[in-house]
């Protein structure tokens, strides 16, 4: 959904892996550099590696991570909720099922925000069709408003 094709910086390789930029990634994602940074500083993209000269370099498993948490973000996870995801994840297998409980608690919430937005979307496409109707004079028009005549 979120995975799209990044060109590495440079052909930079840390122990034969290939590493990416605060820039790269931040293309990769649209993301604003101040916002990757923000993650970085709190701690919400573990193990952060550093080139020789001390700049932040991301490999495959940290994009991996990135377009997840992006995702979840974009889910409506907070700062918060984000920290004990991470946090649930870092401590392994164990965890799962407490993980799988925030996730689906999102799920639901975010099929609440879908079904107002469907009834929202139905509301507009009736409106739309009834001001069709009436400017091609199929029906006359009325209001709750106002009395017309």
């Amino acid at each position: 959904m979120y995975n799209t094709t990044v060109q590495p910086c440079s052909n930079y390789k840390s122990r034969g892996t290939t590493m990416y930029s605060m820039k790269d990634v931040c293309d990769k994602y649209s993301m604003p550099y101040e916002t990757l940074r923000f993650y970085c500083n709190e701690g919400l993209i573990p193990n952060v590696k550093r080139d020789h000269n001390n700049y932040r370099m991301f490999d495959e498993r940290d994009l991996a991570w990135i377009d997840g948490l992006q995702c979840l973000r974009k889910c409506g996870l907070g700062i918060k909720e984000l920290k004990v995801y991470l946090s649930l994840a870092m401590e392994g297998p164990s965890t799962i099922s407490k993980r799988k409980a925030m996730l689906e608690k999102q799920r639901i919430e975010l099929l609440e925000k879908k079904d107002e937005i469907d009834k929202s979307l139905a509301y507009i496409n009736k409106k739309t069709n009834y001001y069709d109707d009436v400017e091609k004079g199929k029906i006359k028009y009325s209001s709750n408003l106002i009395d017309i005549d």
